[in-house]
């Protein structure tokens, strides 16, 4: 089983009700968009709401395609606005 620490930011934080928890993945999750759908899954109020939310693996942003591997820190870092 791949092992990762998720940080959650901003809205995504206040949606989840954690700003950081670590899971452990069962063997078919292993790109970042399967884990993004089980992360959906897993915290209901994230349902829908990741398509615009960028991802960092290890402090650097990748695309779903990304692999993961165990010990990897996931951040999901939803859009800003400002002025």
């Amino acid at each position: 089983m791949t092992e990762v620490t998720i940080l959650y930011f901003a809205a995504v934080r206040e949606l989840v009700g954690v700003s950081e928890e670590r899971l452990q993945l069962p063997a078919n999750i292993d790109t970042v968009a399967r884990l993004v759908t089980h992360l959906e899954a897993l915290h209901a109020p994230l349902a829908g709401r990741l398509r615009s939310v960028r991802v960092a693996r290890n402090e650097t942003f990748v695309d779903a395609t990304e692999p993961l591997s165990d010990g990897d820190t996931i951040a999901l870092i939803p859009p800003v606005s400002g002025g």
